[in-house]
């Protein structure tokens, strides 16, 4: 009798729930209610800023500025506890559920004409060029610390730090380029190299981290070697996902039975089939199968499955973008900053600017070197490249991932580095690129290259130079030569998808349209780019 009194009262307090049961679930509520309300100021913010047209705040601005309020204000409040739960930045929760829809839809909104007339600028700054910024930044860090005039890191943590401050998240750049009606290809060269710098960004991270791990039997090559085979690797497993679902939409016909929303599923879930299960990197992974996807298998789709799916994928997107803002300025004014090294802090800002210099016009004087004059990266597009490069969600998870990979306070020495880099680009660069792109005549009327590269270009039916391509005294150089020899044979490429690629896993013969669907909010976001004369269009 004694044992059924004593177990009375877990009972009762299981029904009516204890207190802290009850404060944990009121927490939880006004926690998802501070969130809803954060994202809803944060799309109204943005629809009125881009209806004045105040280009000195962007809507990623926007965003991280209400979280950076919102989690000052808890943090000067008792409440802080209470919302620190429901407002951690967890890196783990960031790259696998958040920022897979963004990467998705990035490789999904790809206009496929641009990019791929651009694809060897853009693998030659997404890969070339970060791999020289995460290099120069990491030996710029290393040599400080010898000298003395910044915090000492060891060489692989300083290789670390280049690495993942060299992830680029132009965002707040391109709204603004779309708004301005920046000329198509430099859009794209922006665009295509910043969705390929944050996966090379990722592979390196990790190969130097994991060459911190296992420093032994490791070299400069065996570094290499793995980037390269995580890299390509998690780029097969992409196109293999994107390949296969071509395939099973062309054959399946489920538009043709009616079954509108099975395809649609299906088609949603693709995506989602990660690399990260076979240790391999997801996010590289999502962006090809978006690209393929977006390529082959969207056509295979009924139109009612295309209008959804596209606008399925925007609307994600969008949300993912406009959270990961919210929490990573919440998560910059709640966390804890390490201030005891400010120089390290102004002397990485400065020493991420040069790498990005370098980065930007070693990487085009290369692809100069294959140009004709008449269609040569100009100055003017070199300097909107290099100024376009802020730092974003991509860098600011891969420090917050440092914290707990390095020892002795060294993470939380990167980490307050990177949060004071991220909120000085998305920020005061954001805000200031609708005065640059001005100033550099590359916007609207003012872009003076189009008519140049207009009255010049000889292209012919595969969108590449003709035949003139070798002429000019300055083709006697063998290296030149040899540039201009793998240029040309890019436009087998086209020929290839032409004739073979898009009859097998396209249910169109035929030439088909590249552009998006004009009945998706991605051909009404896209339409805002300037659709004048290419200046660079067909020659990479």
């Amino acid at each position: 009798m004694a044992t059924g009194v004593a177990a009375a009262p877990p009972v009762v307090a299981s029904a009516t729930g204890s207190p802290g049961t009850v404060d944990e679930q009121k927490a939880a509520g006004v926690g998802i209610l501070l969130q809803i309300s954060m994202l809803v100021l944060s799309f109204v913010l943005g629809h009125i800023l881009r209806r004045r047209k105040f280009y000195y705040l962007p809507e990623a601005s926007g965003s991280l500025l209400i979280g950076m309020i919102v989690g000052g204000l808890a943090n000067i409040s008792n409440t802080q506890k209470s919302t620190r739960r429901w407002f951690n930045f967890r890196e783990d929760f960031f790259l696998l559920f958040l920022l897979p829809p963004i990467i998705f839809q990035s490789g999904f909104n790809l206009a496929p004409k641009p990019f791929f007339s651009n694809f060897g600028a853009i693998i030659t700054f997404a890969i070339l060029g970060t791999f020289i910024a995460s290099i120069v930044t990491g030996l710029l860090v290393y040599v400080g610390g010898l000298i003395y005039i910044i915090y000492r890191l060891p060489l692989v943590e300083c290789m670390m730090f280049g690495a993942l401050v060299s992830a680029t998240d132009p965002v707040t750049v391109l709204s603004i380029f779309q708004e301005l009606g920046t000329d198509t290809n430099l859009y794209a060269l922006v665009f295509g190299e910043s969705v390929l710098n944050d996966a090379v960004a990722i592979s390196l991270y990790r190969t130097m981290a994991t060459m911190r791990t296992h420093p032994s039997g490791q070299n400069f090559f065996l570094v290499i070697l793995r980037f390269l085979e995580n890299f390509v690797g998690s780029m097969s497993s992409g196109i293999g996902v994107g390949l296969i679902s071509a395939l099973l939409f062309k054959y399946a016909a489920l538009g043709v039975e009616n079954l509108h929303n099975l395809e649609s599923c299906l088609f949603v879930l693709f995506p989602y089939m990660l690399a990260e299960g076979i240790g391999l990197s997801g996010i590289v992974s999502i962006l090809f199968t978006g690209i393929v996807m977006k390529r082959y298998t969207f056509s295979n789709l009924s139109e009612d499955s295309q209008r959804f799916t596209a606008r399925f994928f925007h609307l994600l997107s969008s949300l993912a973008e406009a959270f990961v803002f919210i929490y990573m300025g919440f998560d910059i004014a709640m966390e804890r900053q390490s201030w005891s090294h400010v120089g390290f802090i102004f002397f990485s800002i400065i020493f991420i600017l040069l790498a990005r210099a370098a980065n930007v016009f070693s990487c085009a004087y290369i692809l100069n070197l294959a140009r004709p004059p008449h269609c040569q990266i100009p100055r003017q597009y070199q300097q909107a490249l290099w100024y376009s490069g802020l730092r974003g969600a991509m860098a600011f998870a891969l420090a917050l991932q440092s914290v707990h990979d390095l020892p002795d306070g060294h993470g939380e020495t990167i980490f307050t580095a990177t949060t004071s880099i991220v909120v000085l680009t998305v920020l005061l660069i954001g805000g200031s690129t609708g005065t640059m792109l001005e100033a550099l005549q590359v916007v609207g009327d003012s872009n003076r290259y189009h008519q140049l590269h207009e009255e010049n270009s000889d292209v012919n039916d595969t969108g590449y130079m003709g035949q003139n391509y070798d002429e000019g005294p300055s083709t006697s150089s063998k290296f030149k030569s040899k540039l201009r020899d793998i240029r040309r044979s890019t436009s087998s490429f086209a020929l290839l998808d032409k004739n073979y690629l898009t009859p097998i896993f396209t249910s169109q013969n035929g030439d088909r349209n590249d552009d998006t669907p004009d009945n998706s909010p991605i051909a009404d976001k896209e339409l805002t780019v300037s659709r004048g004369p290419s200046d660079l269009e067909g020659h990479d």
